[in-house]
């Protein structure tokens, strides 16, 4: 159940949590039929979402590819430790590494935590000793394989 605290003080009501929540769930969505399958007025709608735009709320319309159709069949999340020193550095070849489609610094044992996509076991193999395991300043990376993803929706977002 969403807190009514949290419309409170962001200043979202139901109809932009509704809207969130439905655009969310298929972003593709055209106005017309959103507008039928709320019940509201078309050009509110557009004037909303140009609200919810414009305070950053929603940052971007995007589309959830199957990236096995694409060749990747192994997802990893890779731990990585680095040398403080030499962060910007291993942040730019991060970056330059296509098999890396994220990098967040985080709090806990690793100091960055990577999502890698590959062919196959053998490619993320290589990409992590070859590529990511050869960059100066890393100093020890631990490899997560996804074995299966269930995604969950956010609790603001359930109806």
């Amino acid at each position: 159940m969403r807190s009514n605290l949290f419309i409170i003080l962001h200043r979202f009501d139901d109809l932009d949590m509704k809207l969130l929540y439905e655009l969310t769930k298929d972003g593709s969505i055209s106005v017309p039929v959103l507008s039928k399958k709320l019940g509201i007025n078309a050009s509110v709608l557009y004037s909303r979402i140009k609200r919810l735009m414009k305070k950053k709320l929603i940052k971007k319309f995007t589309v959830d590819i199957d990236q096995s159709l694409l060749g990747f069949g192994v997802k990893a999340s890779v731990g990585v430790n680095r040398d403080p020193k030499l962060k910007e550095k291993i942040h730019e070849k991060f970056m330059e590494t296509v098999e890396i489609v994220s990098i967040s610094e985080v709090t806990g044992r690793f100091d960055i935590m990577i999502e890698v996509y590959a062919k196959n076991l053998e490619a993320l193999h290589s990409v992590v000793i070859e590529k990511i395991g050869k960059i100066e300043g890393v100093q020890n990376t631990e490899t997560f394989v996804e074995l299966q993803k269930t995604d969950k929706d956010p609790v603001y977002l359930i109806e």
